[in-house]
Formats: C-alpha cells, sequence, structure tokens
C-alpha cells in the first residue's frame, strides 16, 4: 500500500475498508490484529514464503472471537517483525510501519504494526504477541500503554508460536480504562472491588542500566505514588543480590556458558537463558520449514539460530528451573497486593537502519530487562511518560504470575497521576525554556518547507512533527504535516492534523482546503463540500475552494 498510506505504514493485508469509517466515528471498541488467525486469511508471520506456502485459517483465533463477541470491531491486519523474531520492528517485506511518536526512529517489535495503530489513534486499542518483549518494547517506542499478561492467562490458540514457553498474547491502548476493559475480556477474570498496591518496589540496580534519564522516571513513580497511596508503601531492592540468593540455577547456568569468564549480573544471565531457550523452541517450532523451503528469509535471523551452541536437553531443563525459581521468587516478593517499577527499555529508539539495533551490547541491555516477565511469566505494563530529548519515556510495572487483574487495577488507578507529573515536568521546562523551544520549532518548520519544496514528503514529516513537539499550539504546524501526508496518500491522519489546525485557528483556511481535499479521497463527499464552502467563506476569492466545491455539487448533490 505504498501509495495510499492509511495506518503509518502499520497494515499488511485485509484491511476491511467498508468498515473503516463506521469503526473510527464509533464508540465501540475498535481492535486490529496481525498474525492471529482469521477464518479465510493466510496468518503471514512477516514473510511473504510463508504466505505463499500456508494455508488460508479454517478458524478464527479464539483471542479475536471473544473480543469480537464483547464489541468489538476488526479493522485488518498488521506488521509484524520477520517471524516475529526481533525487537526493532521493521520488516523488509512489507515496509517498516512509521512510529508516530519518533518518525524516523524504530517503532520497536515484534509487534510494530499494531503498537502504530493504537499509538496513532487509529483505533482504539490492537493486539499483539509478546515473547521477548514483542509488545513491551514498541509500547515504550512509540508512546503508548502495553500489557503483557501473566504466562498461560489468555490462550495461545491460533497465534503463530515463537516460543512456547515465553509467547503470551498481549494488547496495546492509549485509555487505561480501555486497556482494562480488554484485559477483563480476555483474561475472563470475576468481577471484584478494584484493589490498590500496599506496596511498591522500585528496583534501584534495574534503573541503573537504562542510557535515558533515569531519575527522573523514578521521582515521577515516586511522587505519583505519595500522592495517592502515602510515602510508607514505597520500597527499594536490588533484584541482583535477590536472585542470587532466591534463584540459584543462574549460577550454573553461568558456569555452563562462562568458561571462566568473570561473574556476570543476573540480569544479563537471565537475558542469556531466555535466549537460549527461546532460540530452542524457534528452531523446533519452525527449523524444518526453513530448512526444506528456503525462504527468503533475514540473514540475522540465520545468524542467530546458530550462534548458540546446540542445546542438549540438560540445558533447556535449566532454562526451566530459572522460569520456576524467577517466578516463585517474584511471587514471593510481590505476594498478592505488590508492585515493581522497572524500565521498560534501556535506550531510545534507534533510527531506523542503524547497525546499533544488532549490536550485542544494545540487545544485551534490552533482553536484561525483558528477560524478568519473559522468563518468570509475571505480567508487566508499559506506561508512557511523555518525552525525554524528542523521545517517548516509559515506565513499567510488573506484578506477580497470576496478578493480571491487580495491575490493570493499579495502571487504571496511577495513570492520570503519572500523566499529571509529566505535565508538571513538561510545564517547568516550557516556562524555563519557551522562547528557545519557539525559535527550535520555527527552524524545524523551515526545514520541514524545504525538505516539502524537494519532494521529500517524509522528512518534511519528521521535521513538522519535531516542530509540533516543540510548539503543539501551532496550527500552521499540523496544515504543513497535513500537506505532506496528502502527498503521501495518508488521508486519515492528513484529515485528523487539519481538524487539529482548525481547533487551534478557526481561520486557516489552507486547512479548511486540505482537510476538503483529504476528506474527498476518503469518500467523504458531504463533509469536504462543507469545508470548501467555509473556506470560500472565510476567502471569497480563493479559486481552488470555490472550483473544488462546484465540482463535487455537480457530481454529488
Amino acid at each position: 500500500m505504498d501509495g495510499f498510506n492509511l495506518s503509518f505504514g502499520a497494515d499488511f493485508t485485509g484491511m476491511f475498508l467498508d468498515l473503516l469509517h463506521d469503526a473510527m466515528v464509533s464508540t465501540a471498541i475498535c481492535g486490529r490484529i496481525f498474525w492471529f488467525d482469521i477464518n479465510g486469511f493466510i496468518t503471514g508471520f512477516g514473510n511473504l514464503d510463508w504466505s505463499t506456502t500456508h494455508e488460508a485459517a479454517s478458524r478464527t483465533s479464539p483471542v479475536v472471537s471473544a473480543l469480537v463477541e464483547g464489541g468489538a470491531t476488526c479493522i485488518g491486519k498488521t506488521i509484524v517483525d520477520e517471524m516475529a523474531y526481533s525487537i526493532s520492528g521493521e520488516n523488509k517485506h512489507y515496509g517498516t510501519p512509521t512510529n508516530p511518536a519518533a518518525p524516523a526512529h524504530i517503532p520497536g517489535g515484534s509487534s510494530s504494526g499494531a503498537a502504530v495503530a493504537a499509538a496513532a489513534n487509529l483505533v482504539d486499542f490492537s493486539l499483539g504477541v509478546d515473547t521477548d518483549g514483542g509488545v513491551r518494547v514498541p509500547a515504550g517506542c512509540c508512546g503508548v500503554i502495553g500489557f503483557r499478561p501473566s504466562h498461560g492467562a489468555v490462550s495461545h490458540m491460533g497465534i503463530i508460536p515463537v516460543s512456547s514457553s515465553l509467547d503470551t498474547v498481549g494488547w496495546f491502548a492509549r485509555d487505561p480504562i480501555i486497556l482494562r476493559r480488554v484485559g477483563l475480556v480476555l483474561l475472563q477474570v470475576p468481577f471484584a472491588v478494584q484493589r490498590h498496591p500496599r506496596t511498591i518496589i522500585i528496583a534501584d540496580d534495574y534503573f541503573q542500566l537504562p542510557k535515558i534519564s533515569a531519575d527522573r522516571i523514578v521521582q515521577m513513580v515516586i511522587k505519583s505514588t505519595e500522592k495517592l497511596f502515602g510515602r510508607q508503601v514505597l520500597k527499594h531492592e536490588n533484584l541482583g543480590d535477590y536472585f542470587d540468593v532466591k534463584v540459584p540455577s543462574l549460577k550454573a547456568f553461568h558456569s555452563k556458558i562462562s568458561n571462566g569468564e568473570v561473574k556476570a549480573m543476573s540480569m544479563k544471565l537471565l537475558a542469556n537463558a531466555m535466549q537460549l531457550l527461546k532460540r530452542h523452541e524457534f528452531k523446533h517450532n519452525h527449523e524444518e520449514w526453513i530448512s526444506s523451503r528456503k525462504p527468503t528469509i533475514n540473514s540475522v535471523i540465520a545468524e542467530r539460530l546458530h550462534e548458540w551452541p546446540e542445546t542438549v536437553d540438560e540445558d533447556i531443563e535449566n532454562c526451566h528451573t530459572i522460569r520456576n525459581e524467577l517466578r516463585a521468587a517474584l511471587n514471593s516478593l510481590l505476594k498478592d497486593g505488590g508492585i515493581l517499577v522497572i524500565p521498560t527499555i534501556a535506550d531510545p529508539p534507534p533510527k531506523l537502519g542503524r547497525k546499533e539495533i544488532l549490536s550485542e551490547d544494545y540487545l544485551s541491555r534490552a533482553f536484561s530487562l525483558l528477560s524478568l516477565a519473559s522468563m518468570s511469566g509475571c505480567c508487566q505494563v508499559t506506561v508512557p511518560l511523555g518525552f525525554h530529548d524528542k523521545y517517548p519515556v516509559s515506565v513499567s510495572l510488573v506484578a506477580r504470575h497470576g496478578g493480571d487483574r491487580f495491575l490493570l487495577d493499579t495502571v487504571q488507578t496511577m495513570y492520570s497521576s503519572l500523566q499529571e507529573q509529566v505535565d508538571i515536568i513538561l510545564k517547568s521546562r516550557l516556562s524555563a525554556n519557551a522562547v528557545s523551544l519557539e525559535t527550535s520549532a520555527e527552524v524545524a518548520k523551515e526545514k520541514g518547507n524545504q525538505a516539502f519544496k524537494d519532494k521529500q514528503y517524509q522528512k518534511a514529516i519528521s521535521f513538522y512533527t519535531e516542530a509540533i513537539k516543540l510548539s503543539g499550539n501551532n496550527a500552521t504546524y499540523y496544515s504543513n504535516r497535513a500537506a505532506a501526508y496528502l502527498e503521501l496518500g495518508s488521508f486519515l491522519q492528513a484529515e485528523a492534523d487539519c481538524t487539529k489546525a482548525i481547533s487551534l485557528d478557526k481561520k486557516n483556511v489552507k486547512a479548511y482546503l486540505r482537510r476538503g481535499t483529504a476528506r474527498e479521497m476518503l469518500g467523504y463527499y458531504k463533509e469536504a463540500i462543507e469545508d470548501f464552502s467555509y473556506a470560500l467563506v472565510l476567502e471569497p476569492t480563493n479559486k481552488r475552494a470555490a472550483f473544488s466545491a462546484d465540482r463535487l455539487r455537480k457530481l454529488f448533490q
């Protein structure tokens, strides 16, 4: 869909366009799904050869069916990393979805398209699968809420397995209320009164790992907690020391792989165990197809499958022992009323195509954080906390295995307070840097204008987005970005930007003209005529408005 990008590149097949407009304006929950089976459609797994060598699904995933029966509207499928193996979100076969929060940077994976669809306000929620970060990473990169439930809490039927010991069906939403509503449907839990956390534990050593502003994140959590529950619920923990005692099998695993190297941190050992288990189970599930069909496949996937020596039963048994010990350790630490606070991702989302995404250091740091929930099977939610240095920032909350409803309740309770802390920090920065921000925004706008003149429309969008982040109440920035979206055929995004521009400046003639054009292309002819007509009211001599309104009236009235 290169010339008609309805959803930031999130789609790769099967958009049900007859449902799209109704879904966008209805009050019902709407969802997007990708590698879940849909009756009559091939589940593509992010690889062209997979699509051509597999039959269409004969039944719909029970997860999707449950949501549709609960009132959701299924409106399409979205892109996933190739064979759901990476955490970058890039896909050479179908194109990489555009990160709405940072267009020049990776959206994160593996559930990249689903995260983008939710973050870009195209749907109320979307589904994803999280093996070793597939929901949490793109949620952190795109600035949207992402929920990974307890392992086994939601049915795996009707999805293509990556690693059955780690796979979980998760979901994205911008609104914590919708996040919770989806969870209640999928988790099938009985009605209960919402509970507040009795302890909130900050993992101090885990916050030493990220390159992003960890202190700022911790302070927002602390202030929000104190306001809602009181200072007495706050605790601090060094998880590395705790796991050294409570997860003794990590020592055996370290001696097995270290070859005499110095003692590694427990979080890195957990990451290594997770990757070993994932590769073993991925090979078990898909090596025969890869060997027999010899598909066009990312060389990185092939290389990673052979990075580790052949596993033996003892290695895998040890990984499962680590999983069991880790789950018991976290359940003991958190009990029924505890929340653990950790970073979601260790680094800001890298730029698209950068080799950094494949570097051992980048992946090791990422998996050191992601392995906690993947290996323990505990539930984890990614909560966006605004931006820092132009990149989305987030924090993760973890509850014991089986504490999914409690975690959803906690997110709903804390979300507004956390966003208040984001606003407080933002306002303090704005008051100190208002002039410089406005100046920087104008510079970004001028760069966008030049890129637009040079017909580099995606680059122009990036500059206008930067200007909007710096000064979000300037109607011109939204209107200019809409012009670039129109050139790319992204009519929904153009319409949304024009609507925002008009809300900021009700006399912005260009915004009415551009929204009219977008609505005409989307088939909303009545609304398009209204826009062109109002542009004429504002500027009676505007020839473009007069011509467009007259042409549409002759055709459709």
